[in-house]
């Protein structure tokens, strides 16, 4: 069996809009350095992802020292400063969480509006260690914008079996699953009995370790190309997933994690189980409403 090593890294500065994939990343207790810290709302706060509106995938943020530039081909750019004290303050909604965050005003919110087809805000959570605290397995723990965990982890062994049961023609990438680390060198389905992982060093100073909680309960996401906002095979790959991934609460690829240790990662980045036990898939609580 070859050695479990850290193949990518992936970032989304704007939850919701197209990824990043930077050679490195700081795992911070609420997920990766700069991943889903700004977030789209609507006119009431609630978020808004690729879930009703798939042209996100269109935009590109690139993060700066003053924050961030919003980028789409055919649009000029819009660059956006961190909002400052005196920004207001919105009460910004994610699934059943409130969370505070700060509005990123009235031109990120113009450009957007353009960009999307529809009424929308920038916000930022400004405090992520305790703009919004979620009890992860026995503790508190703190989260970004990300649907519900600080991490999400995927395995490609487990993308090359699937691709492989996948009708031909229509195998996908990873990036339709929008993981934030993703692991080679392990057979299919592996991470279903991860526990612990050290990443990097992590088990003697250095890099980082999560603990796996939970398998990811899928949807409609995972049929949209991450390039062109296309929906290039409506049933796909979910259909093919629910065949033989179906369990509590969904249909899974990838898994839910916390962080137990901070630090530096690295793509190419040795990796340790630390932990393993049975498959999670049979202890899956219900899926986030």
């Amino acid at each position: 069996m070859s050695e479990l090593c850290v193949t990518s890294l992936h970032i989304y500065p704007v939850k919701g809009l197209h990824a990043l994939s930077p050679p490195t990343a700081m795992v911070s207790p609420w997920g990766l350095e700069g991943d889903r810290r700004w977030m789209v709302v609507d006119a009431t706060g609630r978020f808004i992802t690729q879930r009703t509106c798939r042209s996100m995938a269109l935009i590109t943020p690139i993060p700066t020292a003053e924050g961030l530039t919003l980028t789409r081909a055919g649009m000029r750019p819009c660059p956006v400063r961190f909002p400052d004290q005196e920004s207001p303050v919105l009460l910004t909604t994610v699934w059943k969480d409130q969370v505070q965050a700060r509005d990123a005003g009235d031109l990120a919110a113009a450009w957007l509006e353009q960009a999307l087809g529809q009424p929308c805000r920038l916000v930022w959570m400004h405090r992520p260690e305790f703009a919004r605290i979620r009890h992860l397995g026995e503790q508190e723990r703190p989260v970004s914008f990300a649907d519900g965990y600080p991490l999400l982890l995927a395995n490609t062994a487990s993308l090359d079996d699937l691709n492989a049961r996948l009708p031909a023609g229509q195998s996908v990438p990873m990036s339709r699953f929008r993981a934030n680390i993703v692991l080679g060198g392990h057979i299919p389905w592996a991470e279903d009995g991860w526990r612990r992982l050290a990443i990097g060093d992590g088990a003697n100073g250095g890099g980082a370790i999560v603990r796996v909680l939970a398998p990811c309960s899928r949807c409609v996401v995972t049929s949209i190309d991450q390039e062109s906002a296309q929906v290039p095979f409506p049933k796909e790959p979910l259909a093919t997933l629910a065949s033989f991934r179906r369990a509590q609460g969904g249909v899974m690829f990838a898994q839910n994690a916390v962080v137990e240790k901070a630090g530096l990662i690295s793509v190419g980045d040795r990796v340790s189980v630390l932990e393993e036990g049975a498959s999670n898939l049979l202890e899956v609580p219900g899926k986030l409403a």
